[in-house]
C-alpha cells in the first residue's frame, strides 16, 4: 500500500532553479548609452558567450528584485557580467571566496553594502546566484 504525502507539505519544498529577472535601464542610462555611441566608446565588449543566470530559488529572485528596484544601474552592469564573464576577477569587485566550504563560490559586490554570491558551471554554462542583498559576515553557503 503506497501512502500520499499531504498537500501541506508540497508547499514546504523549496522550488527549483527560476532565471534571474533581467534589470531594464532607466532613461538617463540609457540616454548615457547614446552618448557613449556618438563618442565611439565601447560599453560593453562583444558577447561571445552567454551564461545562463538563474537563482538558486524563489525567494532569492525576491531578494534579486529587491536589489534591482535599489540600485538598478549596478545590478545590470552585475547582471551583464554574470552572463558574460562570471569567472572573470576584478578587483575589490568579482572573486572568489577561499575556504573548503566556499569552493566555487564568487562574490560580486554590487555596491559597498550589498553583495550577490554564485556558484558559476563551467560545463553547462550557468550561473547559480544563491544570495542577493546586504553584505553580511560572514559569507553565506551554498
Amino acid at each position: 500500500m503506497s501512502e500520499h504525502l499531504p498537500d501541506e507539505s508540497i508547499e514546504n519544498i523549496e522550488p527549483p532553479e527560476v532565471k534571474l529577472t533581467v534589470p531594464q535601464l532607466s532613461d538617463a542610462t540609457s540616454a548615457i548609452s547614446e552618448t557613449l555611441e556618438k563618442l565611439e566608446i565601447p560599453e560593453a565588449p562583444e558577447i561571445e558567450k552567454t551564461w545562463l543566470v538563474v537563482a538558486k530559488n524563489r525567494r532569492i529572485l525576491r531578494d534579486w528584485e529587491a536589489l534591482m528596484q535599489r540600485h538598478p544601474e549596478n545590478t545590470h552592469r552585475c547582471y551583464r557580467d554574470l552572463c558574460t564573464a562570471p569567472t572573470t576577477r576584478q578587483p575589490g569587485r568579482v572573486f572568489p571566496l577561499k575556504g573548503k566550504k566556499y569552493q566555487g563560490v564568487w562574490e560580486y559586490e554590487v555596491t559597498k553594502g550589498d553583495r550577490v554570491f554564485d556558484v558559476p558551471d563551467e560545463e553547462q554554462m550557468k550561473v547559480v546566484v544563491f544570495y542577493a542583498g546586504k553584505h553580511i559576515q560572514p559569507a553565506p553557503t551554498p
